[in-house]
């Protein structure tokens, strides 16, 4: 009976110690994703958020061997403050990002409060589990179930916090299973003769139940608050997939889309950007059938490739399937791109680019890559020459590829490293640019299989779109793109290397580039 009353114990804790590894791990996650989004750079702070709070976990256990006696109580101190702090996180951070610069400081405290918080869980458990087992179990087993408990907190984030919950619930959630961690071992486990205490920690998890309700309710408007701030003109929607935040904004008649925080394009000059992206392409390809468009969920660029009426087959590929059905559904999207993406002429697959590619056996006679800018490794990884090698052997003897490659001018150490990346895959390059009024100065690159490098620039400027409906696109406006003046920004003169996977250097020419001018 003693035994099996020992063991009863001993299983509460561990249910404990299971649940706080999963709010944990979680807990990193959460904080990583929010100082990707406010500072930019995802390898970079997933990496550092990370190290910060193994760190501070470490600090954390030290920390407790200061507690020497009423150990429980010590543990239900940490699970009731650890439970507030993780459940406002995401509001603090967006209520300090609306009126300040520093929400980078306010991330990072937090990262080394929360750290800090977890790190005394484990050592107080393994010591309060102590009485109910030898040390040989006790130690083992409890490192067991927060293991198990940081897998279970894995899944959960990438498939129900992340896309399903956001950002502004799920660490609502988290801070409920803390508290409920707590109120379990409080109920089960409290000895019978400290009623005083008990009655002190009760209204403290009263207190602090009221608080997180209060708080779930209040989050939403106190986090569309502050990112709102984040922009000029009103939110009218947004949306947290697995991937990316996506919102649109409205300002008069126009709208706004950006990604992570990023323009992807306005419907008052989208245009400026779309017809340079496709058309030179497809002329140059002279019989353009079959065509793969990487990225541009929004459908504008398929809009254009529709123009063409020898077109048979259209395959777009993004990564991001809230995006692709944005594009079929959004009746704002569906404004902009004539709802192209729900012809039968389009196929949509979501997937990565590069695994894509890898595994396709298709061939096309034009590739339109529509991606966001190369500012992470990740994305630097769809700007590479393994890449383009995959583009060069996916592509018809004259298939033409061509990227978006963000600005020559903001960026031109960039811009540079994409044209000599696709240049070493084997292409003919022509860059181009043109001045999209909301966009800035912004630039495309053209690969050709067939065409001579010596030729290629001659005979782009020699196309016409007569029969082609564009909007702004002429060839008045080809001789103007292809036309850059005396190399002052795109830096060529430096030594710019090609960007390759094992020597991803491009994302960081893009991060220094002359970015506070835009």
């Amino acid at each position: 009976m003693i035994t099996r009353f020992l063991n009863h114990k001993s299983g509460i804790l561990k249910l404990a110690i299971f649940a706080t590894g999963l709010s944990g791990i979680v807990a990193e996650y959460i904080l990583s994703t929010l100082a990707t989004y406010f500072l930019g750079d995802s390898v970079f702070q997933w990496t550092m958020i990370v190290s910060v709070m193994m760190f501070s976990m470490g600090l954390g256990s030290r920390l407790s061997i200061m507690f020497s006696d009423n150990l429980l109580r010590k543990f239900l101190t940490v699970e009731f403050v650890l439970s507030t702090v993780v459940a406002f996180s995401s509001v603090l951070v967006y209520s300090v990002a609306s009126f300040t610069v520093y929400v980078g400081f306010i991330i990072y405290s937090l990262s080394i409060l929360v750290g800090v918080l977890i790190g005394m869980e484990i050592p107080l458990v393994i010591r309060i589990n102590n009485d109910y087992e030898s040390l040989r179990l006790n130690v083992s087993s409890i490192m067991e179930k927060d293991y198990y408990g940081s897998l279970a907190g894995g899944v959960f984030f990438g498939f129900i916090g992340l896309p399903i919950l956001g950002l502004t619930y799920t660490p609502f959630l988290l801070g409920a299973v803390n508290f409920l961690v707590a109120v379990m071992v409080l109920i089960l486990l409290w000895p019978h003769q400290q009623t005083r205490d008990k009655r002190i920690l009760s209204i403290t998890a009263t207190t602090i139940l009221g608080i997180i309700l209060a708080g779930s309710v209040t989050a939403k408007p106190i986090i569309l608050y502050g990112e709102q701030k984040k922009y000029v003109d009103k939110v009218i929607f947004e949306k947290q997939s697995r991937y990316q935040k996506i919102v649109i904004t409205e300002w008069k008649n126009h709208h706004w889309l950006f990604i992570n925080g990023n323009q992807q394009l306005c419907s008052l000059d989208e245009v400026m950007y779309h017809e340079p992206l496709v058309h030179p392409a497809m002329k140059l390809a002279v019989h353009p059938q079959n065509i793969l468009v990487l990225g541009g969920g929004d459908g504008c660029a398929v809009r254009e490739i529709l123009k063409y009426p020898e077109v048979k087959s259209i395959h777009l590929v993004d990564l991001d399937p809230e995006m692709t059905r944005m594009g079929q559904e959004n009746p704002i999207l569906l404004d902009m791109n004539k709802n192209s993406l729900n012809q039968p002429l389009v196929k949509i697959t979501n997937a990565d680019g590069y695994t894509f590619m890898e595994q396709d056996a298709s061939f096309y006679d034009v590739i339109i890559i529509d991606l966001p800018d190369p500012k992470t490794v990740e994305l630097g990884r769809l700007y590479s020459y393994e890449f383009y090698r995959l583009c060069y052997r996916h592509l018809r003897p004259n298939g033409i590829v061509i990227t978006q490659a963000g600005s020559p001018y903001y960026a031109g150490k960039a811009f540079t490293c994409i044209e000599k990346t696709i240049a070493e895959a084997g292409f003919a390059v022509l860059p181009m640019h043109n001045q999209v009024i909301t966009l800035g100065e912004w630039g495309w690159v053209i690969g050709a299989r067939s065409i001579q490098q010596e030729n290629l620039k001659a005979i782009c400027r020699g196309l016409q779109f007569e029969d082609v409906e564009t909007v702004w696109l002429n060839n008045d406006a080809m001789l103007l793109m292809t036309s850059f003046g005396k190399e002052i920004f795109s830096r060529k003169n430096e030594e710019v290397r090609v960007n390759k996977i094992h020597d991803p250097v491009l994302y960081k020419y893009y991060l220094k580039g002359n970015w506070e001018v835009y």
